[in-house]
């Protein structure tokens, strides 16, 4: 019986069209490098994930707020995650995770070294706030020094400290700003300091302002020495009687808050717990809290007025390069909503101890507040911003102008979060992860060769040769996903894989059994080819369908690892049949034509003898067989 003529019984088509597929993969894999190919090493680099190389996982779980529906909850829950994605990825570590476990959980994985760094960004749950400063000083732990009088405006020698004059200080400020600036010790330099490299935050297209004054000469129009029938200003002596080493206008502080400003020591790593304030307290825009910051490399604390802008009223933030071109700055866009209360904000503070010119006092500052801390805080020195647009100016360089924006962006969570765990992997746990996995894989791989050798004998080269190309597309789309999609390879992708080694496995095995029935029924290597291939590739579609469904429902439904896990089953099933059409059949249908295949040798797995082949006749049609009559039966 003649094959059946058909694309199929043409192998070489179907072999050339798999050796194209790989050259393409290839090519797309090198890119650029084709005429480098020292630079292929690079290329060929699987991206793994932080289980396989070092890393850290943390787990948020969301507060949920009294009298919140459930439906509420669960669209600010995905709100969330979806902030903490465009915080990791406005951080460039596109290949981290952000996935929702259950109702009010969720886990950010970020692989490599950097990880922590971001893992903190993420870990700032609160809502970002916009806070007035009334009161700050450098930090120098818990004192009770005793404030020290204003210096005397002559400036001189044994009253003002080193290094407190500056070009850019203004000699004509009033006396209201130079009393802010030099209440108490340490007030002087702090506050000059701050003016003179302070970032300044203005409309967007401010007016122009006037100058500061470069005369060095001019006097302030008030005593130095206050009156002690005088109304205490801001910033007086009077005024931070209570309050050590400050400057700003304590008149404004409740006493509580004076107190825990007093004990705050910004340089202990667990300054909130001195304070005692929790979470809720720290978002509450309607409490004055206490908090830490830098700028210049100066550690300072503060004293923070209620909040009467929050994160959620920014529209937009991004960075751009002033107009110099020397420093970057970055710029804000507000909601309508929040345009009207920044404006009114801002009008209140300019017109009430602002100036145009350079800041002096702690009051011409608006501190924004993400998590409790400080992470910058620009002065109100050039007008009031009612625009709905505003930029932060200073001596950015371009990462820290992007670094605020990307905080100020992505900074208003609608719920409050904590940390149910923190899992940090090292690089060598993660070297010996990957280790143990590729061993795995290897032993897997040796058993299913051994099997083949002594049960299929010569038909184990097809085999072998199937799982070879395998592994070779699977390789191929491994890095291609990694470089385009940045799909990190995880230890649950490693168990998929070996996984696969069995899926391919069993497609073959199919294959072979039907094959060898075939040869069984008395037919030749060329027809049982054709006929067994048409009995198994029905039985191969429904099985890989079967366990690509499984592996899509599983993604689709499973949480982290697992999802590593079921994408690379189910990437690994459609490379099974790509294999099994391109390459395994093709190969069968060559080694049938040859000899040592074709006759049924004894090594070749197809020996009808062996396999226990009936004779020709017992499979020809019913009416050509001979049939002899049996004798009748004697009574």
């Amino acid at each position: 019986m003649a094959p059946p003529s058909s694309s199929a019984s043409r192998p070489g088509r179907a072999l050339a069209v798999l050796a194209a597929l790989i050259v393409v993969l290839f090519l797309a894999i090198v890119g650029s490098n084709i005429g480098s190919p020292g630079d292929w090493g690079k290329d060929f680099k699987v991206r793994l994930g932080l289980d396989l190389t070092s890393g850290t996982t943390v787990a948020l779980k969301a507060q949920a707020p009294k009298g919140v529906s459930s439906n509420q909850f669960a669209a600010d829950m995905t709100t969330a995650k979806n902030i903490m994605s465009n915080r990791v990825n406005g951080e460039g570590f596109t290949e981290a995770q952000v996935q929702q476990q259950g109702s009010d959980i969720i886990n950010v994985a970020v692989p490599g070294a950097g990880s922590q760094k971001v893992v903190n960004l993420v870990g700032t749950t609160a809502q970002l706030v916009f806070r007035q400063v009334l009161l700050m000083a450098p930090n120098k732990g818990a004192t009770t020094a005793t404030p020290t009088p204003v210096p005397s405006a002559t400036g001189s020698p044994a009253a003002t400290p080193s290094g407190s004059a500056s070009p850019s200080a203004s000699a004509s400020s009033t006396s209201k700003k130079n009393g802010a600036l030099g209440a108490t010790a340490g007030g002087p330099a702090a506050a000059k300091e701050m003016a003179n490299g302070s970032r300044a935050l203005a409309a967007a297209h401010p007016q122009a302002s006037a100058s500061p004054s470069g005369s060095a000469s001019a006097s302030p129009s008030a005593s130095a020495t206050p009156s002690a029938s005088a109304t205490p200003s801001p910033g007086s002596s009077s005024a931070l009687s209570t309050v050590a080493g400050a400057s700003g206008d304590a008149s404004q502080v409740d006493p509580h808050v004076k107190t825990l400003f007093n004990k705050l020591n910004c340089a202990s790593p667990n300054w909130k717990e001195q304070v005692g304030y929790t979470q809720q307290q720290y978002n509450d825009p309607n409490l004055q809290t206490v908090s830490c910051g830098s700028e210049g490399g100066v550690l300072y604390k503060f004293v923070l007025d209620k909040a009467k802008v929050v994160g959620k009223d920014i529209k937009s933030a991004s960075a751009s390069p002033q107009t110099s071109n020397v420093y970057w700055q970055t710029n804000l866009s507000f909601h309508p909503h929040g345009a009207n209360a920044f404006g009114l904000l801002t009008e209140q503070m300019f017109s009430k101890y602002g100036s145009s010119g350079t800041p002096s006092s702690p009051l011409d500052y608006l501190a924004v507040v993400l998590d409790g801390n400080v992470i910058s805080f620009p002065a109100i020195d050039q007008g009031a911003i009612t625009g709905g647009s505003a930029e932060i100016t200073g001596n950015f360089s371009e990462a820290q102008a992007t670094n605020l924006a990307t905080q100020l962006s992505y900074g208003a969570l609608p719920l409050t979060f904590t940390k149910e765990s923190v899992q940090s992997v090292s690089p060598q746990l993660g070297s010996d992860q990957l280790h143990a996995g590729l061993l795995a894989g290897a032993i897997g791989l040796l058993l299913v060769v051994l099997y083949c050798l002594l049960y299929y004998r010569g038909l184990a080269v097809v085999a072998v040769s199937s799982l070879i190309i395998a592994a070779i597309l699977v390789f191929e789309a491994v890095i291609l996903l990694g470089k385009y999609q940045n799909f990190a390879l995880q230890l649950s992708g490693v168990a998929g894989l070996i996984v696969a080694i069995g899926i391919t496995a069993d497609s073959f095995v199919v294959f072979f059994e039907r094959l060898r029935d075939e040869v069984r029924d008395g037919r030749t290597l060329r027809t049982a080819v054709e006929r067994g291939w048409k009995r198994a590739r029905r039985t191969i579609l429904v099985s890989d369908t079967v366990s690509f469904l499984a592996a899509a429902l599983l993604w689709y439904f499973s949480l982290g690892e697992v999802k590593g896990f079921a994408f690379t089953l189910g990437l690994t099933t459609i490379i099974d049949v790509i294999v099994v059409f391109l390459f395994t059949k093709p190969m069968i249908t060559l080694l049938a034509r040859t000899k040592f295949y074709g006759r049924g040798h004894r090594l070749s797995g197809l020996d009808p003898e062996r396999l226990g082949a009936r004779a020709p006749w017992r499979s020809a049609p019913r009416s050509a067989r001979v049939t002899t009559a049996s004798p009748a039966k004697e009574a």
